[in-house]
């Protein structure tokens, strides 16, 4: 089932213009890492569900590779653009395999089926 979203042919161009380009620099890093590493957690400081999902990799001795992006205080629109790029709207973002399993409780549920 796919999310709802606006179609692009009602999108004004200038307007789509600046929704492509908007960080794209940071979705371009978190894509790459999506397809060149087998589990990645997008996360942020001081986020103690981030903690916890970095702690359950850790403790079922699984690598990833981590891209944190600011704090509650800090690259809010960063952190946006991967959100709207995703369509999950919290932190940590987990990929595994290329795919989004969802954030920290996603990802527990997901290694005690493993």
């Amino acid at each position: 089932m796919s999310r709802t979203t606006l179609a692009e042919s009602s999108i004004h161009p200038e307007a789509l213009a600046s929704i492509t380009s908007f960080h794209s620099h940071t979705l371009e890093e978190v894509i790459k890492a999506v397809q060149s590493h087998k589990i990645v957690v997008v996360g942020m400081k001081q986020n103690p569900v981030v903690k916890k999902a970095r702690k359950a990799l850790a403790e079922a001795k699984l690598d990833y590779h981590y891209l944190e992006y600011g704090s509650y205080f800090s690259h809010w629109k960063p952190r946006l653009a991967i959100k709207l790029w995703s369509g999950w709207p919290t932190y940590p973002q987990v990929f595994i395999d290329g795919k989004l399993v969802g954030g920290a409780a996603d990802l527990i549920k997901f290694l005690s089926k493993k």
